[in-house]
């Protein structure tokens, strides 16, 4: 039966939480034979390869849950990982910034949430926040020291290269099929059919389509959201990490100040509705996906509640001048002649058909089948333990069929 198959755990998805899911198999139960099908001709093309860098600390995130608890683990995990394979990073610590009187309690209140989640927080007043970061205002502030940057796109192809699985590069799944008593099978965009014993859905934007075309609801849709950066003309100005404090009603983090990597700058993002699951500039218009999002009852929920906070990143979308207001409540020494546009990304947020913007990592199962439907930010963060936790659950369906 073994030779009937392809391999024995099919991961559809090449971003950095398929390749650590792949990664975690093979540690976890060496012989296991693993295929990776990623429709691009590369890994992290995606979320995993157009954000900031950072490795999040947790802080943000309700204590107990599957993001506080990932974050936490996974960047320690991330900054070893990146020490052992000599993978560009550094731990930097972060500032987060109140600007105004009436962010005050939320700050206090990450302090609270800091220390419930392990996290060191070191509270600070406008002088010492100053002795941090020169060029930053701020009625007050908090550090917290384990939050880094890395090279995240280096991260995935050495958890590919790694896992030992086989990765197929431009192979795009365009239908499924799943018998219980058999397995799954999959048919490519040039014909060619893998078949598996188990399958584990790691899509990102794709993620619902890819559930219902193996015959499962997901009870949710991938809304697309696009972020959209700058790089800093003037990076002297900055010189590490800095946030604001966001907005509890949002699973965004506001437009922040990150020195990457490399030593550029990176200001934004901010969150727009994207025209396209790939929807990376307003010229990028897809029907058929827009139509998806357009029907999802949860869309139109979202419209209704948070209009006036859409409007505004909206507003800062197409007018630099706005963009350049919300900096300068950071950066005040900031002009539109500092911000050079830099390329975009796309959050694969979860909806709910109430409107709920889904919060925590989302996985669900179904026979033969464990599906990822929520890991935006701090995805990368965390990838390695999310990569264990779905391989535990694949592995275990593994052993019942």
């Amino acid at each position: 039966m073994r030779s009937a198959y392809d391999c024995d755990v099919l991961v559809i998805g090449g971003g950095i939480v398929g390749l650590s899911t792949a990664y975690a198999i093979t540690q976890a139960a060496p012989g296991t034979r693993v295929t990776v099908l990623e429709k691009e001709t590369g890994p992290a093309r995606h979320q995993t390869g157009r954000n900031s860098g950072v490795i999040h600390s947790g802080i943000y995130y309700r204590p107990g849950s599957l993001k506080a608890r990932f974050a936490v683990q996974g960047a320690a995990e991330m900054v070893k990982f990146c020490a052992e394979y000599d993978i560009a990073h550094a731990v930097t610590g972060k500032l987060i910034v109140a600007t105004d009187k009436s962010e005050l309690p939320r700050l206090h209140g990450l302090v609270q949430r800091g220390r419930e989640n392990g996290i060191p927080v070191k509270e600070l007043g406008p002088a010492q926040l100053t002795d941090y970061e020169p060029e930053v205002r701020g009625l007050a502030a908090i550090h917290v020291g384990t939050t880094g940057i890395c090279d995240y796109v280096a991260v995935a192809r050495r958890l590919g290269e790694a896992s030992g699985a086989e990765i197929r590069y431009g192979a795009q799944v365009v239908r499924a099929d799943r018998r219980p008593h058999l397995g799954v099978a999959v048919r490519t965009a040039d014909g060619t059919v893998v078949r598996g014993r188990v399958l584990v859905n790691c899509s990102g934007l794709h993620c619902d389509e890819t559930a219902r075309l193996m015959g499962d609801d997901p009870g949710m849709r991938i809304v697309p959201f696009r972020g959209e950066y700058y790089t800093l003309a003037r990076p002297e100005l900055v010189r590490g990490l800095v946030y604001p404090v966001p907005d509890p009603a949002f699973p965004f983090l506001g437009v922040h100040l990150t020195r990457g990597i490399d030593g550029g700058v990176h200001v934004g993002p901010n969150a727009v509705p994207a025209l396209a699951r790939e929807g990376y500039g307003w010229g990028v218009v897809r029907p058929r996906e827009l139509g998806g999002t357009l029907s999802w009852r949860g869309s139109w929920h979202i419209a209704r509640r948070h209009w006036r906070y859409g409007a505004g990143e909206l507003r800062r979308s197409v007018s630099k001048t706005a963009f350049t207001q919300a900096v300068r409540r950071l950066l005040p020494a900031v002009t539109p002649e500092d911000l050079v546009p830099a390329a975009a990304g796309v959050r694969a947020q979860a909806v709910l058909r109430d409107g709920t913007l889904v919060d925590d990592f989302l996985i669900k199962e179904g026979p033969r089948t464990v599906h990822v439907l929520n890991a935006p930010s701090p995805a990368a963060t965390a990838s390695l333990p999310i990569g264990r936790e779905v391989a535990r659950r694949a592995l275990a369906s593994l052993a019942a069929v």
